[in-house]
């Protein structure tokens, strides 16, 4: 089992930067498959980007490409999600999320284990 605690969300300008982070219990980080999910108020929970356990494969929405960049550091447990060039429909509550096998997953169905989310607003 893991344990997922996001950080680093808040309230910045459009065409600012944030850097999200997700901490993770347990020693088998690793062995996990990783993806960033949003969620804003009245629409689905939709995927972000995602990246496999070793990093050789990473994905991001069209909405997101070119912009977002989603990272893991095995050694720190922890994964990250650099936004730039912010946007007012950015605005959302992120999640991390987790799915044992790690590979790359797309749906949230998919998922195992979440975090509780960290609200990212942007101002226009």
């Amino acid at each position: 089992q893991v344990q997922l605690v996001e950080s680093g969300g808040g309230l910045v300008q459009a065409g600012g930067s944030l850097r999200l982070s997700c901490a993770a219990s347990g020693r088998t980080f690793s062995s996990y498959g990783m993806g960033w999910f949003r969620q804003a108020p009245g629409k689905e929970r939709e995927l972000v980007a995602a990246i496999s356990r070793n990093s050789g494969y990473t994905y991001a929405a069209d909405s997101v490409k070119g912009r977002f960049t989603i990272s893991r550091d095995n050694a720190k447990n922890t994964l990250y999600l650099q936004m730039n060039s912010l946007k007012p429909e950015d605005t959302a509550v992120y999640y991390c999320a987790a799915r044992s096998g790690g590979g790359t997953y797309y749906y949230a169905r998919q998922y195992d284990y979440w975090g509780q989310g960290t609200q990212v607003t942007v101002s226009s």
